[in-house]
């Protein structure tokens, strides 16, 4: 199995409802992301997928993100914008575009708030 791994950030804001702390108030993060995905072949010149491309994906996805309030975000209007949810998001949002490329799938999605605060998201 191979497995490539590629990482973003995008800057938002968010509100935890129903949380106790000071979470439930308006506030912002520096999220990072890492996109993990895997394969069983490479391709004739021995690539599993060019990373210029599992990059663009990304960012495709982060860009319905970035710079907002993620409450407002249709996905998030009723479901709590935690990490949890942001990473089985991006998963979702990149397993969709990944179709087209029959042998690469995603493995996980990782979402970090802080430096050493993250959750990660996988179909296992």
């Amino acid at each position: 199995m191979y497995k490539l791994v590629v990482k973003s950030q995008f800057s938002a804001a968010h509100f935890l409802r129903d949380y106790e702390g000071s979470c439930e108030k308006l506030h912002g993060h520096n999220w990072k992301v890492e996109l993990t995905v895997k394969g069983k072949k490479l391709n004739s010149i021995g690539l599993l997928l060019d990373f210029k491309v599992l990059k663009k994906i990304l960012s495709e996805v982060l860009k319905e993100l970035d710079h907002r309030l993620i409450n407002d975000h249709p996905e998030f209007l009723e479901k709590n914008p935690s990490s949890e949810h942001l990473a089985e998001f991006i998963f979702n949002k990149v397993k969709e575009r990944l179709k087209e490329f029959e042998n690469v799938e995603v493995c996980q999605v990782a979402v970090y708030e802080t430096e050493n605060s993250c959750a990660i998201y996988s179909e296992d």
